[in-house]
């Protein structure tokens, strides 16, 4: 090896460096220094550069294969990453809070389901003059890019009563369906900040087909005793007088039952074709034993949201029993 680099150094000895162009000379002692290497190298192989260039090969497999393996680890972890965020983005918070500070919590209606309004009771920490002055807008959205706006641009111009600042704001909102939604709050059209809430749904065992069969035309009857409803089936006293979106007492009535335990009570309103929890309490109710003639009844407080057509599907023990068909205009 040292041979060949001896007579390589030779033939470079009047090289370029030391001037323009390669003397013929220069030319004659190259080729035959280059002659020579060849005519060396036939006779004996150098297992010198053999073993050189397949230790730098192997080095390059292995630092090829550590830096894959890394940039796949590294985008393994930004993919988990990604999750664990979109994880923690939607999970259920009454709370917002930045850079270790709360700004405001929220506290729903406890029966706080899809379809109809309820009460939310925002609690902001900040002092007045953050506030004062600012429109307030609510959205609510969901992960599937749903988004609706629930609070239209309202002017905040005083503290909630009692309170030196706006500890105390209170709303009613709506979604039109169960699942999370991420409630952001904006002040004069910027984010400031937002809560996931999860709402309920329907009970599981009211169907689709439920609402899909319901006879329109089967409307409910005066059966006496202020009772409106249908004969010897269901009825109700109170369903003459109701009020819109004010909290009502009906008295509820079964006929042709046997020991009835519980009453669920689902409203579907014809026009909007929404479902509607009217029960103050939940979707449910305990039935009580006979009166007026029926076999079972309970008092409740209902609350219609809106005037139309209704119909009024009625479980007794999570199986549909009769469907209630009211004119509410008023």
């Amino acid at each position: 090896m040292e041979k060949e680099l001896s007579n390589l150094r030779k033939a470079m000895n009047s090289s370029t460096h030391k001037g323009v162009h390669f003397t013929e000379i220069q030319k004659k002692k190259i080729r035959a220094s280059l002659h020579q290497q060849e005519i060396n190298g036939s006779r004996k192989p150098n297992l010198s550069i053999y073993f050189i260039t397949a230790l730098a090969a192997s080095l390059f497999v292995i630092l090829f294969y550590t830096d894959l393996l890394a940039n796949l680890s590294s985008h393994e972890g930004v993919k988990q990453g990604t999750k664990q965020t979109l994880e923690s983005e939607w999970k259920v918070r009454n709370e917002y809070a930045r850079k270790g500070q709360v700004l405001f919590s929220v506290s729903p209606d406890p029966n706080l389901t899809a379809g109809k309004p309820f009460g939310y009771m925002f609690s902001f920490k900040e002092p007045f003059v953050a506030y004062k002055g600012k429109e307030i807008e609510i959205y609510a959205h969901k992960e599937t890019g749903e988004r609706i706006n629930v609070l239209p641009p309202k002017k905040i111009t005083e503290p909630s009563p009692g309170y030196s600042s706006l500890g105390r704001f209170t709303t009613s909102l709506m979604v039109p369906e169960s699942g999370l939604w991420k409630y952001e709050i904006f002040l004069d059209k910027k984010l400031y900040g937002d809560v996931v809430l999860s709402v309920g749904d329907v009970p599981n065992f009211v169907k689709t087909m439920d609402f899909e069969m319901i006879d329109w035309n089967r409307k409910a009857v005066n059966l006496g005793n202020n009772i409106i409803g249908n004969e010897n089936k269901s009825g109700v006293i109170g369903a003459d007088k109701p009020s819109i979106n004010s909290n009502q007492k009906w008295m509820w009535h079964l006929w042709g039952t046997e020991n009835p335990t519980q009453l669920t009570v689902v409203g579907f309103h014809r026009e909007t074709k929404t479902v509607h929890q009217i029960l103050t309490t939940g979707w449910s109710i305990g039935l009580g034993g006979e009166n007026n003639g029926a076999d079972a009844h309970t008092p409740s407080s209902v609350n219609i949201p809106t005037a139309g057509e209704w119909a009024i599907l009625l479980y007794v023990d999570e199986k549909l029993f009769d469907v209630l068909i009211y004119n509410i205009h008023h």
